[in-house]
């Protein structure tokens, strides 16, 4: 009777291995190594590009003329984008229930504390509602300081408009209505005054 479970002689009763089949083998290790490079170069380039949390992105509208947003503040005044030309203007969309949004707010209000001690050259700092309740928006701002103008965006007109999927978002205009920088996620004073530095002497940043 034989033993159908005795080990196999090498060489004996085995098929030899094809020529693809080794070219395989040996290749492995170098394709595992590319990809291994290529993760690393890209993750290098992530930390270098975003260290703290802040990015700019690109976007179609960069270099264009901002599109054309027309709607109230939450104080009844109108406010149309086209007409804040002279000044820098800084967009930033903002949900009351988003957490970078919460932890970047305090940062807001200091750049906007910069920016009224620089009188007619600072920059307007806009919040776009995105998302959200006014009277969410409004309890937040009175706990925790800002009294920037809170833009109204009930059917997410201008959300659409500047392409925002998620928040927070902020966008830079320059004093010729063209918009400039796109950045994603919550931000510092540091990196936006940074940015607008950079504008202000010609920079594209």
């Amino acid at each position: 009777m034989t033993d159908r479970s005795a080990p196999v002689e090498p060489g004996h009763g085995q098929e030899p291995e094809t020529g693809s089949v080794l070219n395989r083998r040996r290749t492995a290790p170098f394709v595992a190594g590319g990809v291994a490079a290529v993760i690393g170069v890209m993750m290098w380039f992530l930390v270098q590009a975003d260290p703290g949390g802040t990015t700019t992105a690109d976007s179609p509208l960069l270099g264009r003329a901002a599109p054309e947003v027309i709607s109230t503040t939450t104080t009844g005044e109108r406010f149309e984008l086209s007409r804040r030309k002279g000044s820098f203007v800084v967009l930033n969309f903002f949900n009351s229930t988003c957490v970078p949004c919460l932890r970047e707010h305090p940062e807001l209000v200091e750049f906007e504390r910069r920016q009224q001690e620089r009188g007619a050259e600072g920059a307007e700092l806009y919040t776009v509602i995105w998302d959200d309740r006014e009277d969410a928006v409004e309890a937040f701002f009175t706990r925790n300081g800002g009294d920037w103008p809170r833009v109204r965006d009930p059917d997410g007109t201008i959300g659409v408009a500047f392409g925002v999927a998620r928040v927070p978002e902020t966008w830079i205009i320059d004093p010729n209505g063209f918009v400039r920088v796109r950045i994603l996620g919550e931000l510092t004073a540091d990196f936006l005054d940074e940015r607008l530095g950079l504008l202000a002497g010609g920079t594209n940043p």
